[in-house]
Parts: structure tokens; sequence; C-alpha cells
């Protein structure tokens, strides 16, 4: 008895072990890929919010004598023809090609999601009618109807978020319209329209809830989509007019000097890349969570 007390007392003053901490750190070994990603994110983000934390620096006015210095401590991203740190006009653009990206998921997640579910709770002729304009917006590629409508809409970030969101919703009424599906003949959900609950109310509390979760996790895979999808047309010089930084025209301001300025179109197109493949990483990842 007294070996078991003494040997109890030994374990009481031991350091209590962390396995919640043991289990995160297992976790981001396992999951590298998907941490560096949202880090990826966290970061664009942060340039898009607060800007002059990352690069205090004017992304609108530059050095001449400085004008096409390769990547350095100086300058992370070199300069531009005008002696513009391109890191400084890469940060400050993020604001822009953000906002219109969240804009246009935005769009594309409320339009597409209500669609979907008036078309799948309601089925009959407006299930048919909702469905045949889908597969039309489908038949044609996402990013030659957003050229479509932003050509008929006019230039501007703002024409830009919408034409890019307007060219998304069918992805998001498909979706949603095969959640509604797939909840709607649920026991819960039937037990609900037994007991005399008005549909309306099913709708907003049992099948929009049960149904939104892919939809969420096709949000984030859009979001890089969108962001390929705006920078695209910025590239085209449909976004915000010349210097206002934004990432698609400050590529299509390098690519005038690809043979002697690289860095002009390379690394803002890298920073694209980055986002866009992390955005699918941590979208895709969220899908196969909630599938579980």
């Amino acid at each position: 008895m007294v070996d078991v007390l003494v040997r109890h007392a030994r374990l009481a003053d031991q350091p209590v072990a962390a396995p919640a901490v043991e289990q995160v750190l297992r976790w981001t070994r396992g999951h590298l890929g998907l941490v560096f990603s949202g880090v990826v994110l966290v970061v664009a983000v942060g340039w898009a919010v607060a800007p002059s934390v990352f690069a205090s620096g004017d992304p609108l006015t530059g050095v001449p004598a400085e004008k096409f210095q390769s990547p350095s401590a100086a300058h992370w991203f070199g300069t531009d023809n005008l002696g513009r740190d391109l890191y400084t006009r890469m940060v400050h653009g993020a604001g822009l090609s953000l906002t219109a990206t969240l804009t246009a998921v935005g769009i594309a997640l409320v339009v597409g999601s209500l669609l979907g579910l008036l078309s799948g709770a309601a089925g009959g002729i407006v299930d048919t009618a909702i469905m045949r304009v889908v597969d039309v917006l489908l038949s044609i590629p996402s990013l030659l109807l957003a050229l479509a409508l932003v050509t008929a809409l006019g230039f501007g970030t703002r024409n830009v978020a919408v034409a890019v969101g307007v060219s998304l919703i069918a992805n998001f009424a498909r979706v949603m319209r095969s959640e509604v599906l797939r909840v709607r003949h649920a026991p819960y959900v039937e037990a609900a329209h037994a007991s005399g609950v008005r549909w309306y109310a099913v709708l907003a509390r049992h099948v929009l809830p049960n149904s939104f979760q892919p939809v969420l996790a096709l949000a984030a895979v859009e979001f890089g989509m969108a962001v390929l999808a705006v920078s695209s047309l910025s590239f085209l010089g449909y976004g915000t007019k010349p210097p206002t930084p934004e990432w698609g025209s400050l590529i299509s301001e390098g690519r005038n000097f690809l043979a002697s300025a690289w860095w002009l179109t390379t690394l803002p197109g890298l920073v694209i890349v980055a986002v866009v493949l992390s955005a699918q990483h941590v979208g895709r990842f969220a899908g196969r969570t909630g599938q579980r």
C-alpha cells in the first residue's frame, strides 16, 4: 500500500503531458500541405486588410534611378520600369483583387444557392425551367461568359466582380439542388411535414442547414477559380485604371519586359498560382471533412 502511494505521489510530481498539443503536432505533420495552404491564404488576406503593415512604401511612386532592379533584399520582387517596388504594388493590389473575388463568390453563393434550393424543393416545371437555364450557363466556359458580361457592363473592378459572380452561379445551383434532393426525403424532413410545419419553415430549419456544407466547400474551391478569373480580366484591361495596382494588371504591365525583366510577370504569377492552389486545397479538404 505504501509503494502504491509513493508511486502515485511521484506521478503527481511529474509534469502533466499535453495530449492536445501532441495531437495538434501530429495532425500538423500529417497535413503539412494544408497548413502551408492556410498560411498562404492568411498572408494574402493580411495583404488585403492591412497592406501598410506588410509594405509601408508608396505603390504609385518610384525612383527612376532604381528601375528594372532584380529581386534583392531591398526589393523582394524587384522594381518595374518606373522604379516602383513590385512587392509593394503586389501587396497593395491584393485589396482590389481579393475584394472583387469575395464579391464574385458571394454573388454566386447567394444566388446559386437560392436557385438550387428553389429547384430542388419545388420540383416539377420550376425545377425543369431552372435547370435548363443552369445547363445553358454550364455549357458556356465561365471565363468566356464573364468576358462577355464585363464587355456589356463596362470597365471597372466592380463590374469584373459581378461578371465573374454571374459566371459561377450555375455551379452553386447544381450542387445545392443535388443536396436538397438528397435531404428533402430524409425521415426528419418528412416528420416535420407530417407534424404540420409549414414548407418554408421546413426549408429554413431542416433542408437548408443540412444541405449547405458541400456548398461552402465549393465556395472555397471556387474562390481560387474566381481569383484566376478576376486576374485574367484585369490582365485583359477590364479592371481598374492604371496606375492603381491589381494582380492581373501587374502581369500585363510586365509582359512587355519579359525578356529583360522576368520578375515583373513571373513573381506576381507565382503569387496568384499559390493563392489559387491553396484555396483549392483548403476547399477540397473541407469537402472531404463534410462528407464523413
